[in-house]
């Protein structure tokens, strides 16, 4: 994949991706995963839970994702909600990954809040990977720009 690459850094998040936590009393990517399947968009293999890449100080934004699923009816705990996905790897130690920006629609979203410059990925099991490690990530230029 040819694409923009930025360099981040991995932090921790509200830890609700992979769950249970204090929030859901299940991880909600066990939820989501198999809707988005069933609208074309297949996890089977990467990572259950999602990798926070801090790139400040700069931000990002979707222009144009490979994916965007509305409505997304996944817990009763609050309204639908919108996620939209676009292709990246993830460079770590000289290894590159395959994932996914993974973004749900603050608009729609009810909790936990990410900061624009905090990439969410969904990745390929990363040996070796954990808070605080430098990592860059390649992305679609074509579906995602960075300020």
């Amino acid at each position: 994949m040819d694409g923009s690459l930025v360099q981040g850094r991995v932090v921790q998040g509200y830890r609700v991706a992979s769950g249970p936590s204090k929030e859901y009393p299940y991880g909600s990517l066990d939820r989501q995963r198999p809707i988005f399947k069933a609208r074309g968009l297949d996890l089977e293999g990467f990572f259950n839970g999602t990798l926070n890449i801090d790139i400040r100080p700069l931000t990002f934004e979707l222009i144009r994702p490979e994916f965007t699923f509305r409505e997304v009816e996944w817990t009763d705990l609050h309204p639908p909600e919108h996620f939209s996905f676009s292709r990246c790897r993830v460079v770590f130690r000289g290894v590159e990954y395959e994932g996914w920006v993974y973004y749900p629609h603050p608009e729609t979203k009810r909790r936990h809040f990410q900061n624009p410059s905090l990439l969410e990925v969904i990745a390929m099991p990363i040996p070796g990977i954990g808070y605080g490690e430098p990592v860059s990530v390649k992305l679609n230029p074509r579906e995602l720009i960075i300020h």
